[in-house]
């Protein structure tokens, strides 16, 4: 097996979750060249990767269409011998279904999976989205687990050093939908339980310096800092990497934690982790209310707003339920 394409252009995290494939198929087949597909903007999540000889974008956001028949053409003229489409999506399959790659997986939920060489069910409860993921190529590796991976760079790990020379904490503090976001009053009333002496870095993305400044703001604390908006996706992992804790939601930072086996506390607010999207490190711990709640989970996605107004799911998580280190203990 010469070739071999792997498609993921969704978000961030889907782009980490797919990455077991990587490391698999690379153990298996050492000698293939592996290319990936990704969303533009995606891209540098994967840049230097050891194991992937090129990385294709599809730009989705301005002359969509015109852009994937143009990607149609490119995979067609690179000649796979197999497709993993790991989308379940009909612009995927249809790359997919058109690749003239000699072998094509993807799952059957897939609109064009009936032109698959292989289609696999997919089970949304009770299964992490990883598994899923590696079931794809069970037939043509094994049934062992791997973890989701990420490589950060020399310069990524560089980079860092000048905000790595004391004990430090991560807090990721957002989310693309606002129902799976902790509320930016509980964020606070966790960073004022934290020693005075850690250094605390808030990280995300350009949009999101503004709502980190708020945070801020509240704190009164002069050793928490603003990095929203200034590191790139390598440059965040390798500080996550070396964080005592890091804080995040259901959200990309969670998996950027998972890729490289962070000790991270993940808030689950309207979404749940048997979903299948929780962490993965060995020392990570899922946040969640302990109160039971009908209207919890309200989506998979998580929404714009509660439905209900209320946001229980969020507001009866306490800041009990968290790991919060103690400065001295590392010193003892």
């Amino acid at each position: 097996m010469d070739r071999i394409l792997i498609i993921q252009t969704a978000f961030i995290g889907d782009v980490i979750l797919s990455t077991p494939i990587i490391e698999k198929l690379h153990q298996y087949y050492p000698e293939s060249k592996i290319d990936f597909l990704a969303r533009k903007g995606n891209e540098g999540l994967l840049k230097g990767h050891p194991h992937l000889n090129s990385v294709f974008t599809w730009k989705k956001n301005k002359n969509k269409y015109t852009n994937l028949i143009k990607l149609i053409y490119l995979i067609r003229s690179k000649e796979y011998d197999l497709v993993i489409n790991v989308q379940r999506f009909a612009a995927s399959g249809l790359l997919t279904a058109l690749s003239k790659a000699k072998v094509t997986v993807g799952f059957s939920k897939n609109p064009f999976s009936f032109a698959f060489s292989k289609k696999i069910g997919h089970r949304l409860i009770g299964q992490h989205e990883t598994s899923r993921n590696l079931s794809l190529i069970k037939d043509l590796t094994d049934a062992d687990y791997v973890r989701p991976k990420l490589y950060p760079q020399k310069e990524d790990y560089e980079a860092m050093k000048k905000f790595q020379q004391a004990p430090y904490l991560v807090i990721a503090p957002t989310s693309v939908w606002k129902t799976k976001e902790y509320p930016m009053d509980k964020w606070v009333e966790l960073i004022l339980a934290q020693d005075e002496e850690w250094n605390i870095y808030l990280i995300g993305g350009p949009a999101d310096f503004s709502v980190c400044e708020e945070i801020i703001g509240h704190t009164e604390k002069k050793n928490i800092f603003n990095l929203a908006g200034k590191l790139s996706f390598l440059e965040s992992v390798a500080l996550i990497e070396k964080a005592k804790v890091t804080y995040v939601n259901d959200s990309a930072p969670m998996h950027m934690a998972s890729a490289v086996n962070a000790k991270t506390n993940a808030v689950f607010c309207s979404t749940i982790p048997s979903f299948g999207f929780g962490p993965l490190g060995d020392h990570s711990k899922v946040i969640q209310t302990e109160k039971k709640l009908p209207c919890r989970p309200c989506g998979l996605h998580g929404k714009k707003k509660c439905p209900l107004s209320h946001f229980d799911c969020a507001y009866t998580i306490q800041k009990e339920q968290f790991d919060i280190p103690s400065f001295k203990e590392l010193f003892q």
